[in-house]
Order: structure tokens, then sequence, then C-alpha cells
């Protein structure tokens, strides 16, 4: 066996055997084969008394020896042999498998000739991609999901995938690059995704693992001017965000997530403070809380935007972020914790704000102060209204806020830590019908962090 597969592969070329005939001989040799284990008992081979019948017969046990290593080395010959034979096949399979790979590839090519796909204009082939990326706004570089699986089919569809351009504007770029070579490929990767968003806008996440910055402005740096929304996620202390927050010529949209209560350094608020007016939204998701004194230093920003999200310490600080923001449509306030120190609310109104949505942190030392601020605040075109862990509920105050304003209000949101009772409930349907009240009792004292079910109450005014 061992000499007709080498001559096989020896004289390829001179005899070319069919795979089929090959396999029909081995399977017809090995039915035929057997090992036959021979009988290697001799009269020495009795125990215990091995040692007494071997005394004076050194010549014979000699002898047995001796035929046992002719023995062994022809079984060793054998399995050498078979050895040699079986890598032999090993390779012939691993080629039928590529022969396999091929036929599948060149089936399924043909097969998509004639298919329906196969004949879409490039531009329908190119929606279609777009709606197999998957749902997130920023995604995560996969060989295995859209768009670089797109590229991974056919010949065309990565020249598709590939030109068009949308499929590569949203991306997370994760920065843990801890060597200088697999920083270098990570930065190739992420580089190489980039460009081929050519001049589409982007929308980046980023997720920061290293103190240092430098890595990822210098991936981003051929790009800044098209970044149109821009999402640091911080997971290190300290860490110098400003160097990303530079030469946004373009942005619309800032977020920044961090659980570091002391990441607002000077540096950064002065980064803030020089973002383009092109700004529109600004949002903040931590524990760290907006003061009088940061508020003030981020001016000139809060002029040209249209939704706030951040915490601040004082309940006064909602009107001087309202009078700042003269074109916030949007705001959402986490109040947290202060020095006592004495408020004043005077009378402001807001001709644009339509959704205003406020949680306080601390509801046993605020609560008071929120009649203070319903009497302050006139919303005359306020659509949505949620409130969170204030307590007592401002009842009275709220009546007069929404009499005073004349707000063609919506949606009347009670979350958590709210107590306001069916018969005050009402109060709100008379003073204005087709309003939606909403009790939502999900945790969470921040606006977008929130996992629980929602027990909806719609309440309306007959007509």
């Amino acid at each position: 066996m061992h000499q007709h597969m080498e001559g096989t592969t020896a004289n390829s070329e001179a005899n070319d055997f069919p795979i089929s005939d090959v396999i029909g001989a081995l399977q017809n040799i090995l039915v035929h084969s057997r090992v036959i284990i021979p009988d290697l008992e001799t009269p020495y081979s009795t125990f215990p008394n091995t040692h007494q019948s071997a005394i004076g017969r050194g010549e014979s046990i000699s002898a047995v020896i001796t035929e046992r290593r002719h023995q062994l080395n022809a079984v060793l010959q054998e399995v050498s042999g078979l050895e040699i034979v079986m890598d032999n096949m090993k390779d012939l399979y691993q080629q039928l498998l590529k022969k396999r790979a091929k036929i599948i590839h060149s089936m399924n090519l043909h097969r998509g000739l004639v298919s329906a796909l196969w004949c879409f204009p490039s531009e329908v082939l190119s929606l279609i991609f777009v709606h197999c990326l998957p749902e997130t706004e920023h995604l995560l570089p996969s060989s295995n999901s859209a768009p670089i699986l797109l590229t991974r089919i056919c010949r065309r569809w990565r020249e598709v995938a590939l030109g068009t351009s949308i499929l590569w504007c949203g991306v997370q770029i994760v920065d843990i690059g801890d060597e200088d070579r697999q920083q270098a490929a990570l930065s190739r990767c992420y580089g190489t995704w980039l460009k081929r968003s050519r001049d589409r806008s982007l929308a980046l996440a980023l997720k920061c693992f290293k103190n240092d910055a430098t890595d990822l402005r210098n991936i981003l740096k051929p790009h800044t001017s098209k970044i149109l929304s821009l999402h640091i996620i911080i997971f290190v202390n300290p860490f110098n965000a400003n160097l990303l927050l530079n030469d946004l010529s373009a942005l619309q949209e800032l977020t920044i997530s961090t659980s570091d209560p002391l990441w607002c350094t000077p540096s950064i608020v002065q980064s803030i403070s020089r973002l383009p007016s092109t700004l529109r939204r600004f949002r903040v998701a931590g524990p760290s809380a907006f003061d009088y004194d940061r508020i003030l230093s981020c001016n000139p920003v809060w002029a040209h935007l249209t939704h706030i999200e951040i915490a601040i310490c004082q309940p006064n600080l909602i009107l001087q972020l309202l009078q700042l923001g003269p074109n916030l449509s949007s705001i959402a306030i986490g109040l947290g914790f202060y020095n006592e120190v004495p408020l004043t609310f005077e009378s402001f109104t807001h001709t644009n704000l339509q959704s205003f949505r406020i949680s306080n942190a601390s509801p046993m030392r605020m609560g008071n102060l929120f009649p203070d601020l319903f009497n302050a605040l006139t919303l005359p075109n306020l659509r949505v209204l949620e409130a969170r862990y204030i307590r007592p509920w401002p009842h009275e105050e709220l009546k007069t806020f929404l009499a005073r304003s004349s707000c063609p209000l919506e949606s009347l949101i009670f979350g958590t830590g709210v107590a306001a009772t069916d018969e005050q409930r009402e109060e709100y349907i008379v003073l204005i019908p087709f309003l939606d009240i909403v009790v939502d009792h999900r945790r969470g004292g921040y606006f977008g962090y929130r996992h629980f079910e929602i027990t909806s109450w719609h309440l309306r005014k007959e007509t």
C-alpha cells in the first residue's frame, strides 16, 4: 500500500489516477487487511518462577530477545510507512477541500448571475446595503457584520460596498492599543474605514481606556472637519479630553459619558467654550455637576444650542441656562448636591423651549425650591414636561405656571418620586384638555439611563 501511494505521488503527471479509483482501492485494501497479533509466550514468560527457570538457559533467552528485536523493527517499519501514507492522505484530503470550496464559490457566483439581485443597478444595491447595517449609530468594525461582511461576498458586492460612502460614516473607535505595533494596526484599520466615508459627515464614538488621547487625535486629525456627531466615553482618570475637542469646525452634537466627577477640568471647559457655532446638542452623562463658574466659562457655546442635557448644582442655574440659551427647544436637567446658599429666582420667559425634563438627585434638600422655580418661569411654547424625585410636589405652583404660560402642553410625565394624586391630575386636565398624563415607574435619577417598564395613564377630557 505504501509503495502504491508513493508511486502515485511521485508519478502524478505520468499516471493521473482518478480520486474515486484511489478511494475504491483503499477501501478494498482496508477491508482485506488486518494486523495479526503474534503469540509471544515462551517458557520463561510464566511468573513468579521466571528467575529460577531461567538459570543456565542464557543462550535460549538471548535468542528470544533477538527474535523480538527483529519483530519490533519490522513493526516500526510498517508504522513509519503507514504514517507516510496517512500524511499523503491528509494532503490529498486538503486538496479535495480546496476543490470543494472553489466549486461552491463558482456555483454561487454563477447562481448569482441569473438572480434578480445580480441584475440590480449599483444604486439599488447600495440602498439595500444601507438597510443591512446594524441598528446602531456607531458601528464596531467586524468581519462578521455589515459593512465589512458585504465586501467579502463577491467582487461586485465589494466594489459597490466600498463605493457607498454612507456605509462608513458611523464608527466606534476603541483606544486600547498598548503596544506600538498594536496601536499602528488599530490606526490603519480606523484610518481605512474613515477614508471610505469620503466627503460624508461622520458620527463617531470614542471609547477611551488610556490617559493619553494623542493616538485618538492622530486617527481623527485628517477628518475633524467632517465630524458632525461626537460621543466621548471616558473610562480612565485623568483624561485629557481637550485634545479631542479641537478643530471640530462642523460639530453639531457632543456627548461626554464618564463616571469621573472631576473630568471637567479648566482646560476642558476652555475647549468646550471654543466649540463652533454649528453645535446644537450638548449632553453630559455622569456624576459631575456644572456650577455657576463652569456654566459661565463655557460661554458662548450655550447661545447656539437647541438641546442641553447636563447635571447642575442648584435649581436657579436652570434660569441661568435658559437665559444664556435663547434658542433652546429642549432641556434635560439632573440636579446634583449643592452647598446651602441663598437662591434667588427672577421671573423669566423663554419663548422657544418645547421640552423641559428635570430630575432631582437630592429630594430631601431641594424639594422646597421647586415652587419658586415654577413661580419664576413662563414657557409659552412648552409641549412636554417631565419631573422626577420632586417632593413635595408643587401642585398649586404648577397649575399657576400652566395657566400663566398658556402653553400647548401635550405630555405631562410623572416619574419616580413624584406623588401627584388622581384629583391633582384631573385638575391639570381641566386646565389643558386632551393632555396626555404618563406615570413612569422606571428608576434612575438621570435621563437616558432608565431600563424599567412604563405604566401609562392616559387621561382625556371629554369634549
